[in-house]
C-alpha cells in the first residue's frame, strides 16, 4: 500500500539536531535540516530542537529566518517545539532576556529554565495524551514549563505528583494547539519515537506534497 512521507525540516541552527531527525525518519518522514528560507519554504513541518533559547532566537534573525519562520507558522505550519522549542513557540515567556524574539503559536506563558539549572534536571514517566502505549519517559534538562494556558490549548501532560518532581508536580510539560505541538522534555534522547509519531500524523493531515512510499 502506499503511505504519505512528510517532508520534515528540523531547525539547524543549534540543539540536537541529528537526534531529532532519527525519530522523525523512524515515525515516517523524510527529514531535511533548515537554515535558510529557501530550505524552510519546502517542508510540510518544522521542528524546533531543544538547545539555549536566546542564542537560538538571536541567530533565526542573523540567518534571516525569523520573519519567514513567522510567517509560515501564522500561515499554519505545523510545527514541534522540544525544550528551548517551546519557549520560542509561546506567545510570553517568565525570565526572558529583552531582546529574545518569540514566534507565536502557542496561546501559552512558559517560565524558562523553571526546573533550575543542569544539575536539577530529571527523568519522570508521563501519561501523554495521544501517545498510545506505555508511558513516556520524559527528560528534562534545564527545562520550561506551561505556568498557564488559552483556552483553546489542549494540555497533553503534567508532571506527576511524586517525590522526584517535587515543586514541578502538576505542572504543564506538554501541550498543543491547532498544528503546534511543544514538549518541556526531550522524547529523541530516549529511543521513543511515539512523540514524533505523533507529529508526523498532524503534519499528514495537514496535507502533504506528493511524496509517497510503498509499504
Amino acid at each position: 500500500m502506499s503511505a504519505q512521507r512528510p517532508l520534515i525540516g528540523v531547525l539547524a541552527l543549534q540543539g540536537d539536531v541529528r537526534e531529532h531527525s532519527a525519530a522523525l525518519e523512524a515515525g515516517g518522514a523524510e527529514v531535511i535540516t533548515v537554515r535558510r528560507e529557501s530550505e524552510l519554504a519546502e517542508v510540510d513541518g518544522l521542528v524546533l530542537p531543544g538547545g539555549e533559547s536566546t542564542t537560538i532566537s538571536r541567530l533565526l534573525a542573523t540567518f534571516d529566518l525569523l520573519d519567514p519562520l513567522r510567517a509560515r507558522l501564522a500561515a499554519g505550519l505545523p510545527a514541534y517545539g522540544s525544550c528551548a522549542g517551546l519557549i520560542l513557540l509561546a506567545e510570553k515567556v517568565i525570565d526572558g532576556r529583552p531582546d529574545q524574539h518569540q514566534l507565536g503559536g502557542l496561546d501559552v506563558i512558559v517560565r524558562r529554565n523553571a526546573f533550575g539549572r543542569q544539575v536539577d534536571s530529571f527523568e519522570e514517566d508521563l501519561q501523554v495524551t495521544g501517545v498510545d502505549g506505555p508511558p513516556v519517559h520524559a527528560v528534562f534538562i534545564r527545562a520550561p514549563w506551561v505556568e498557564s494556558a488559552g483556552p483553546t490549548v489542549e494540555v497533553l501532560a503534567r508532571v506527576p505528583d511524586s517525590q522526584a518532581a517535587g515543586a514541578a508536580a502538576g505542572r504543564i510539560v506538554a501541550v498543543r494547539q491547532g498544528n503546534v505541538l511543544a514538549t518541556s522534555f526531550h522524547p529523541e534522547l530516549t529511543g521513543d519515537a511515539r512523540v514524533h509519531r505523533l507529529f508526523v500524523d498532524m503534519v499528514r493531515a495537514a496535507g502533504v506534497r506528493g511524496r509517497t512510499t510503498e509499504s
